[in-house]
């Protein structure tokens, strides 16, 4: 059998965020192939234009660019493992969730079979999938990246990373990271207010505000960061230190839970305990740059 390419794209998979990305091809008017295990999931897409294909070989063979979006890397290599010989010329875009050391493995394995291989992460969820509020990283050869770019805008706002394929599944750790600390900082304002019969809603806006002036904060961290100097231009770590006592005693008398403020003020005491006291906030990046001391 002799490879065709009917269609612009190929997408692989067709969960929600599958047939979103499908959705948002078709939308922008790119010919796509579609495929997944239960071919019903397709019918609607169908209706849309997409082009069902039969069979894994043949959704490979449509399209010069196959994008998947399957559960995770082990699922996706049980889909391509048995047509590995028909990934040769093509670019392999993968959206799977994973980490970056798998990513990396994915990258030589697509290599080895003369694909070239982006890895990505998708910030957002289906709805917005097809406007600019949903974020795509991309990874990988940049002129793989660079010759179907009009493909990866169609999905959202596209940033590409760099040669490394693993940044991509970094920066969708990192970005996870600071989402669940945000939330779980105002949850734990959340629980300290409605002690006094303050709701959630009346908290939000100061909590807000807090935050988006956080933020105004992080140019000038990162700048101590990457020089490794951490001059206590707004406040030393010790100050810190002292506002995270009260934050814990009053949770604690409260009856609010104050795992994780304790967790802050470990943080600093360790900081503290190697004479970094009198530097500023960032310098905790070198407690979080290495393994968790174990008492022994």
């Amino acid at each position: 059998m002799t490879s065709r390419t009917d269609s612009d794209v190929t997408l692989i998979g067709l969960g929600l965020m599958g047939t979103a990305l499908a959705g948002a091809l078709l939308g922008e008017g790119h010919r796509t192939t579609v495929w997944n295990r239960t071919a019903a999931k397709a019918e609607e897409l169908v209706t849309q234009g997409a082009l069902l294909a039969d069979s894994v070989e043949c959704a490979l063979q449509a399209s010069p660019v196959v994008v998947t979006c399957v559960s995770d890397y082990a699922s996706l290599q049980q889909v391509l493992t048995p047509v590995a010989d028909r990934l040769g010329g093509r670019v392999l875009v993968n959206l799977s969730s994973g980490d970056s050391e798998q990513a990396r493995e994915m990258a030589r394995w697509s290599e080895d079979r003369g694909a070239a291989y982006l890895d990505g992460a998708i910030m957002a969820v289906p709805p917005t999938i097809g406007t600019a509020a949903a974020v795509i990283l991309l990874s990988g050869p940049e002129t793989a990246f660079t010759m179907h770019q009009s493909i990866f805008d169609a999905l959202g706002t596209t940033a590409y990373l760099g040669e490394d394929h693993g940044l991509s599944a970094l920066y969708d750790v990192a970005g996870m990271s600071m989402m669940w600390g945000v939330l779980n900082a105002w949850l734990q304002g959340v629980a300290l207010l409605s002690t006094a019969g303050v709701d959630a809603a009346s908290y939000t806006p100061f909590a807000a505000q807090l935050a988006q002036e956080t933020v105004g904060w992080l140019a000038g961290y990162a700048d101590q960061v990457d020089r490794g100097t951490y001059p206590p231009d707004d406040a030393t770590l010790d100050t810190h230190a002292g506002g995270m006592t009260h934050l814990i005693e009053e949770s604690e008398r409260l009856g609010v839970n104050a795992e994780l403020p304790r967790l802050f003020k470990a943080l600093v005491d360790r900081a503290i305990a190697v004479a970094q006291g009198g530097r500023s906030y960032p310098v905790l990046i070198e407690q979080l740059a290495q393994p968790h001391a174990t008492s022994r």
